[in-house]
């Protein structure tokens, strides 16, 4: 028997979670659905359906009726039909800032869900699984959501409950600039995300044909996107083969703004005493707060010490400007609606999509130009 003649399970062997999903796909195409009827199709009792139906009613998707359900604020075919006229999704949008990196993910989500016919509903959150979840149930509760993009916190074992949870809701979930880890079992959550390893290793090589050959890297441990710059940037001087035992690697985590000048101050020692002359510096606000510093304490930049910013969101501010690698920000929210329309679309037949997209480097001044020596830099008699 050839693949596309396989037979499909039979509907009774569906788990719970199929169900559900089976029901929503049937709100979507229909508006309402019946207990009996639903329950005949998939070969399950109409206690089966009604607890279905009491689940995901709990969850704000569905409307309950007498003898079956509608979706929110669809208890008529008319208003069912103008809706889906107007726009054909409603997707919940949960990011954990609206002030820096974020604001640029969500107008590529709404120019795509423009073309898509959809409409986003963004809510404000922060880097807390907690509060990732109130945000998330609260698109639930208060708006007729087909779909759902997150950037959620992952850490601990409350982030790790959180997409276990995102992984069961029966709604298409698109993680933003997130990945699910290998230990968590997700196997239905979809994401697009840039490829930080890609950039950090790309921002290291060029480095080294500016000339340096001790490479740093300073970092955010609390910020989900250092680890993927830290492995790029081990990987880079790997293959430079630089020796990872003789490179700065700082984790500026915990260092309060009272304590940045001294931080800074022990970074540039390490540099004095490991012949380092360059860092890439996660993100680039603190990359600024570096060079400042650098400028401060009478150490050049870029001749001194060459300095390469992650994010691009403010590097270029600086003085002198400082080069960049640029996360495709908007891109990263326009797939994530592509995603999300698509599956909403082709139901469960299409298969999970998990997409890595490629970061720019933006080349300014702080970068460019080979390493001074100690004497014309006047190493010795610096602090």
């Amino acid at each position: 028997m050839s693949p596309e003649q396989t037979p499909e399970p039979p509907a009774r062997s569906l788990f719970s979670l199929q169900r559900r999903e089976r029901l929503m796909e049937e709100l979507r195409a229909h508006g309402s659905v019946t207990v009996r009827g639903l329950a005949a199709e998939l070969g399950v009792s109409e206690l089966t359906i009604r607890r279905d139906v009491n689940l995901l009613a709990d969850e704000g998707l569905v409307s309950r009726v007498h003898g079956g359900a509608t979706l929110p604020s669809q208890l008529d075919r008319s208003a069912s039909l103008a809706k889906h006229q107007a726009n054909r999704y409603s997707i919940g949008m949960m990011v954990p800032s609206l002030d820096y990196y974020w604001p640029q993910v969500i107008s590529g989500a709404r120019a795509e869900a423009e073309v898509q016919q959809a409409r986003i509903v963004v809510r404000g959150s922060s880097y807390d699984a907690a509060d990732n979840r109130r945000q998330v149930q609260a698109l639930l509760d208060t708006q007729n959501i087909d779909g759902l993009i997150v950037a959620p916190d992952m850490t601990g074992e409350a982030g790790h409950d959180l997409l276990r949870w995102l992984n069961a809701l029966p709604i298409p979930v698109i993680l933003a600039e997130r990945r699910s880890p290998a230990e968590i079992p997700a196997h239905r959550l979809e994401w697009v995300a840039t490829d930080h390893a890609f950039g950090a290793g790309m921002a290291t090589r060029h480095l080294w044909q500016e000339g340096h050959r001790k490479i740093g890297c300073m970092t955010d441990s609390s910020s989900p996107t250092s680890s993927h710059v830290v492995r790029g940037w081990r990987q880079a001087i790997a293959a430079l083969r630089i020796p990872l035992e003789e490179s700065i690697s700082e984790d500026s985590a915990g260092v309060v703004a009272g304590d940045r000048a001294a931080h800074f101050d022990r970074v540039l020692e390490l540099c004095r005493e490991t012949g380092t002359t360059a860092m890439l510096v996660h993100s680039d606000t603190q990359a600024v707060a570096f060079v400042q510093h650098c400028v401060d304490r009478g150490v050049d930049v870029p001749g001194r010490m060459a300095v390469v910013g992650y994010d691009d969101e403010v590097a270029y501010l600086a003085e002198p400007a400082i080069s960049a690698v640029r996360p495709p920000k908007q891109y990263v929210g326009r797939v994530a609606v592509q995603l999300v329309t698509a599956r909403l679309a082709e139901g469960r037949k299409r298969p999970v999509h998990r997409i890595q997209l490629n970061p720019d480097l933006i080349v300014r001044e702080s970068s460019l130009g080979s390493p001074r020596t100690p004497a014309e830099a006047g190493l010795a008699s610096s602090p």
